[in-house]
């Protein structure tokens, strides 16, 4: 007599569905959203932290060499007159590139050291200068303003230096930590130019997990965003430098002022505005102080002017990059205000950086 099979055992309560019994399309959803959290978890941990820098620079220093790359690599191939470049060839490039981008910062380091020795021996001398400069106006303020007001004023130099002292030292603590926040920015910025330019010149992989490729494809996502972004911030850099110097080469003298190493200021100009915000800040101060040692009227006019442009680069931010990522003008003030609100000066930096990589995720999702 035939056995009657055994009934299967009833599925427990307890079981739980692990990635091994999921089926593969709830697996690869899985993984994907499992890179969408790992990417916004590191862009958040980058902002909170003050990584912003670093993470600019490794973006910056992938590029560059990916690009000095592709230069050195044409160039020996011409030189072998070879179509395409053999891989010792490419190898060579590769090394080549990211040495020059690694090793450049340090050399242009060293030559400012260098070129700024003389500067420093006369610090001295150019502080008792400013200070008597200094004295000198405020003297001439308190001949025009009334005594009750005139007798708020110091009366001399010893008077400003004491003033000085006392601010400094009431400021000292902040001071402090404003430089150790800087030199942490630029160690920041150095190391991400390290780690993207090594990831440039990494060997191949050819097998990749599936997280891993997904991975792949939001950092590439955020590279394309970042060149995007650099390329309209070049675009802004220039209208800056052109509007810069139109007002020193002709607006100030029309009123007869003349701002000393006016084609120094024009050059710092256009680098300082490749830096997104802040770099058009730092040209405003060293300008407007420029403009003080030619007198406080001039000083009052680059202030002036300085500030009209950095508060309508909002608009040409905005208007230029939205145009080159495919966003609204409406669409990059709101982040930036809101950015700004949030995470203050770097915020504003991020801004458009990190919604032109939303963008990019969203209409790669088809979702928008």
């Amino acid at each position: 007599m035939a056995q009657r099979p055994a009934p299967a055992p009833a599925p427990s309560a307890q079981t739980e569905p692990t990635l091994t019994t999921l089926p593969p399309r709830a697996l690869s959803q899985s993984i994907v959203v499992a890179s969408y959290l790992l990417v916004a978890a590191a862009l958040l941990l980058a902002m909170w932290r003050g990584l912003l820098p670093g993470l600019l620079c490794v973006c910056l220093g992938f590029l560059l060499t990916r690009a000095l790359t592709g230069w050195f690599a044409a160039g020996l191939g011409r030189v072998q007159r070879q179509a395409t470049p053999s891989a010792t060839h490419l190898r060579v490039a590769q090394v080549t590139a990211a040495g020059l981008v690694m090793l450049l910062p340090l050399a242009l380091l060293a030559l400012g050291f260098t070129h700024s020795r003389g500067y420093l021996v006369s610090a001295p001398q150019q502080y008792q200068e400013l200070l008597t400069y200094m004295a000198r106006t405020v003297l001439e303020l308190r001949l025009k303003l009334p005594a009750d007001m005139a007798s708020h004023l110091p009366e001399g130099v010893a008077d400003i230096q004491r003033i000085i002292a006392s601010y400094l030292g009431a400021k000292a603590g902040a001071l402090a930590m404003a430089g150790r926040a800087w030199l942490a920015g630029v160690l920041f910025a150095y190391v991400g130019l390290l780690i993207g330019a090594l990831a440039a010149v990494r060997p191949p992989v050819l097998a990749r997990g599936p997280l891993a490729q997904q991975l792949k494809l939001r950092i590439t996502l955020f590279g394309e965003a970042f060149r995007q972004i650099v390329a309209a911030q070049f675009w802004i850099a220039a209208f800056n430098t052109l509007l810069t110097a139109l007002f020193l080469l002709f607006v100030l003298p029309i009123w007869g002022l003349q701002l000393p190493y006016t084609p120094v200021l024009i050059t710092f100009t256009f680098v300082a505005g490749l830096v997104p915000i802040v770099g058009n800040l730092v040209c405003n101060v060293v300008i407007t102080i420029v403009g003080l040692s030619v007198s406080p009227l001039a000083a009052a006019a680059c202030l002036g002017f300085l500030i009209l442009i950095h508060k309508a680069e909002y608009v040409i931010n905005a208007k230029v990059v939205g145009r080159r990522t495919q966003m609204g003008v409406w669409e990059l003030l709101s982040v930036m205000f809101v950015a700004e609100a949030v995470f203050g000066p770097a915020g504003l930096v991020a801004a458009p950086l990190f919604y032109a990589y939303l963008k990019k995720e969203l209409v790669a999702a088809r979702l928008v």
